[in-house]
């Protein structure tokens, strides 16, 4: 293995910068070859792996949480498809929700590390978004509503660790509006709908601990769509206990649809989150691109 750790330094409100020294050790005692890079600005990863000569790597391993992970998949993807390197996790950040389909917990070096010593590699969906000014990727999710109220907020906290997404989450609740959303799933128009958020989901869970869309796949060829319609804010906070475990999808007012292509039309302008970052904003067209990826981790 020739390996490239990208290395957020700021990840997990500085934790993983203090973690690099015992890191490197750790890959020289499992005769991991690796290059150690610390990234110093936003879309610093992105740009390092893009422009990767070939063959100079044959591994990329995003070393932070989720937003890390966001840089170094968008530079993978722009990268010819025959030159892409396989892609290593190792969950450092607050969230690492993505870890959690390979079988990673957060924070279990160990685990990561067992992944890559064994070589084994497995195809994984990304999701490609198109707005009328740019083009990126996403292996998580993309949320559009209420849920962008709540990763704000939650960004303000991250020092508080972990349970900064279940705070931002209930700091949102002060307020609570609702938008009527523009929704077209492979071609099909749906009515406009009085809409809480949405959720183009790749991989299960958001934020730490919120298994958002407990049916997604990431192998699957397809996105998993969660819609939550309007709701009076004594039933949300009924309703957001059981979004730990996945029960919410059981609602009458929550619905799951399944779709390789999804168009955000309206309300134009309206902003979005992905992979607990701000993006932008609607009109927004998301594509599913089967096995564009070879991932380290656990099969399902």
């Amino acid at each position: 293995m020739r390996a490239l750790v990208l290395i957020n330094p700021q990840a997990h409100s500085g934790r993983a910068g203090r973690q690099v020294d015992a890191l490197k050790s750790a890959f020289e005692e499992r005769g991991l070859e690796a290059t150690f890079h610390l990234t110093t600005a936003p879309g610093e990863a992105t740009k390092r792996v893009a422009t990767l000569a070939p063959g100079e790597h044959d591994t990329v391993i995003s070393a932070g949480g989720d937003g890390t992970l966001f840089e170094v998949v968008n530079g993978l993807m722009w990268r010819p498809e025959t030159q892409r390197e396989a892609l290593g996790v190792l969950p450092l950040g607050t969230g690492n929700a993505f870890a959690r389909d390979l079988g990673l917990a957060p924070g279990d070096l160990d685990g990561a590390l067992d992944l890559l010593e064994v070589g084994r590699t497995r195809p994984v969906d990304v999701a490609e978004v198109t707005t009328p000014d740019e083009r990126f990727h996403f292996v998580n999710m993309l949320g559009a509503g209420f849920v962008v109220r709540a990763a704000r907020a939650a960004l303000a906290l991250k020092a508080l660790g972990r349970g900064a997404y279940t705070l931002g989450a209930l700091a949102a609740l002060l307020r609570l509006p609702s938008q009527p959303f523009e929704l077209e799933l492979d071609g099909r128009r749906l009515e406009p709908l009085d809409t809480l958020f949405i959720q183009v989901a790749n991989s299960r869970y958001t934020g730490t601990h919120f298994l958002m869309a407990p049916g997604a796949r990431i192998d699957d060829g397809l996105l998993d769509v969660v819609h939550v319609r309007r709701l009076p804010r004594r039933r949300v906070l009924r309703l957001f206990p059981t979004i730990y475990d996945g029960r919410h999808v059981e609602e009458t007012e929550v619905t799951v649809h399944r779709a390789r292509e999804i168009r955000l039309l309206a309300p134009v302008g309206s902003g979005c989150i992905v992979d607990g970052e701000p993006a932008s904003c609607l009109p927004l067209t998301i594509r599913c691109v089967p096995a564009a990826l070879q991932v380290f981790g656990a099969g399902t």
